[in-house]
C-alpha cells in the first residue's frame, strides 16, 4: 500500500490534477491541515477608523450598514452578466408593487432622483428634447420649478441641473400668482412641512387644479414605514426617497416612484442610455437588486417590536446618567425626517465643565469611538439609538457616563 508520504509527493508533481480534482477529495482532512488565508481587512489595512453609530445614518458617516439578505444579493448577482434595463423593469415593477405606485426605478441616490424625475417631466419621452438638457432656452420645454421658500434648503439645487429656473414663495397667493406657461412642476420637500405655509392637502390641490406635476423629496422620512406608500396614495406625481438611510440599501442608491410615463421619461436621462444629462447617474445591477431586497426587507420588518426595542436602549442609556449632578434627559422624537426614538441630554454648566462640541469629541476620541449629534453652537448631545448593533447601547451608556464624570466641575 502507498504511503501517505509517497502519495503527497505524488500529488506535488501533479498541480493540474490537484486543482481539477480537489486535494480534499484524494486526501482525507488534506483541506483542513492546510491553513485557510486570512481575509483581508481594509479598514485596519488603509487604518481607517470606525466608530459604534449614536448619531444617525448621515451621508457623511456612510449612512447605514445593510443587512445580511441585501449583501448575499448584492454578492450572487455580482457573478452573473444581466441586461441593465432588464434588471430596472423587473426591481421596477416590484418596487412600485410594494409602495403603490404606478412605476418605480433604482437611481444613485435620492438627488439622482430628483435629477432623473425632473428631467423626465421636462422632456417627456421625446428622446431629441432629453439631448437638449440643461439648455431649455429655446427647446419649447417649460422651465420653471415652484417650491415654497422654506423648503429651499440645499437639496432644491439638484432641480437646477436640468436648467431649470427656481421660482419661490410662500403664500398660496404668491404660488398662484406665480404658475404660468413657463411652470413645469412644483417641488415639496416633504420634512419642512412644518414650516412652510401651504401643507399637502392644499399643494396639490393647486397642482391639480393648473393641471401641474408634483414631486415630493421624502429622502429620509421612514420610520414609520407607511411613508413609502402615503405621498404616492396622497397624489404626488413622483417620490424620490433615499436608498442608504433607515431602508439600510447600498448608500448611493435611492428610488424614484411615481406615474409610469413620468418614470419611463425619466429612464430616458438615465444609463445605460448617453447623450443626456443622467448619464453620470449610473447605478450598477447589484445596488438595484440590492435595493429591492433592502426595502423588501424593511417593509416586512416587526416594526412595533423594533420601535419598543429602540425606546429599552434610550432608557437604559439615559438611566445610566441621570444619577449624576446637573444632568437632565429627555426623548425626543423628530416630528418627520429620521423619526425615531432620540435621547437628548443638557447640563447644568456650573456642575459640568462642557460644551456639547467638547462632548461629542470626548466620545469621538475614545476607545471605541463613539460618534453622537453633537453641533458646535448647541450645549447639548443628542444620542441616536437606530443605527446601534445589538449591545452596543450598554457601550454607549458606559462611555457617555464616564465622560460627563471627567468633567465634573
Amino acid at each position: 500500500m502507498i504511503s501517505r508520504r509517497k502519495l503527497l509527493k505524488r500529488l506535488s508533481t501533479l498541480p493540474l490534477l490537484g486543482g481539477v480534482f480537489g486535494s480534499s477529495l484524494l486526501i482525507p482532512n488534506m483541506a483542513s491541515a492546510a491553513a485557510a488565508p486570512a481575509k483581508r481587512n481594509l479598514i485596519q489595512e488603509l487604518g481607517l477608523r470606525t466608530f459604534i453609530n449614536a448619531a444617525g445614518n448621515y451621508t457623511s458617516m456612510t449612512a447605514s450598514l445593510m443587512p445580511d439578505e441585501v449583501m448575499e444579493t448584492i454578492n450572487e448577482s455580482a457573478k452573473h452578466y444581466v441586461m441593465l434595463d432588464d434588471v430596472q423593469d423587473a426591481v421596477g415593477k416590484k418596487i412600485a408593487a410594494l409602495c403603490h405606485a404606478e412605476g418605480a426605478m433604482v437611481t444613485a441616490g435620492c438627488w439622482s432622483a430628483l435629477v432623473l424625475g425632473t428631467a423626465g417631466v421636462l422632456t417627456g419621452k421625446d428622446t431629441k428634447k432629453v439631448a437638449m438638457l440643461p439648455f431649455l432656452e429655446g427647446s419649447g420645454m417649460k422651465s420653471e420649478i415652484i417650491l415654497q421658500k422654506t423648503h429651499a434648503n440645499g437639496y432644491h439645487h439638484a432641480l437646477t441641473n436640468t436648467g431649470a429656473k427656481l421660482v419661490l414663495i410662500e403664500t398660496r397667493a404668491e404660488l398662484e400668482a406665480a404658475i404660468s406657461e413657463k411652470t413645469a412642476m412644483m417641488w415639496f420637500l416633504n420634512r419642512e412641512e412644518p414650516l412652510g405655509k401651504i401643507k399637502h392637502a392644499e399643494w396639490l390641490e393647486v397642482a391639480k387644479k393648473h393641471n401641474i406635476p408634483t414631486m415630493n423629496d421624502i429622502a429620509a422620512d421612514v420610520p414609520p414605514v407607511e411613508n413609502l406608500w402615503k405621498y404616492n396614495d396622497m397624489g404626488y406625481d413622483l417620490v424620490a426617497i433615499s436608498g442608504g438611510k433607515a431602508l439600510c440599501g447600498p448608500q448611493s442608491a435611492g428610488i424614484l416612484m411615481g406615474k409610469k410615463e413620468l418614470i419611463e421619461a425619466a429612464r430616458l436621462s438615465a444609463p445605460p442610455r448617453g447623450g443626456n444629462i443622467g448619464r453620470g447617474n449610473k447605478v450598477n445591477k447589484e445596488e438595484i437588486l440590492g435595493m429591492y431586497v433592502a426595502l423588501e426587507t424593511f417593509i416586512n420588518r416587526d416594526h412595533d417590536k423594533i420601535w419598543k426595542s429602540w425606546e429599552k436602549q434610550v432608557s437604559h442609556i439615559a438611566s445610566a446618567i441621570e444619577d449624576i449632578p446637573g444632568i437632565q434627559t429627555e426623548t425626543v422624537i423628530p416630528e418627520i425626517a429620521n423619526e425615531n426614538p432620540t435621547l437628548k441630554v443638557t447640563w447644568d454648566k456650573n456642575k459640568i465643565n462642557l460644551t456639547g462640541k467638547l462632548l461629542g469629541e470626548k466620545m469621538r476620541n475614545g476607545t471605541p469611538s463613539i460618534e453622537t449629534i453633537s453641533w458646535e453652537s448647541d450645549d447639548y448631545i443628542r444620542v441616536a439609538v437606530f443605527m446601534l448593533q445589538k449591545g452596543q447601547d450598554k457601550i454607549v451608556a458606559k462611555k457617555l457616563r464616564e465622560a460627563l464624570l471627567e468633567s465634573i466641575a
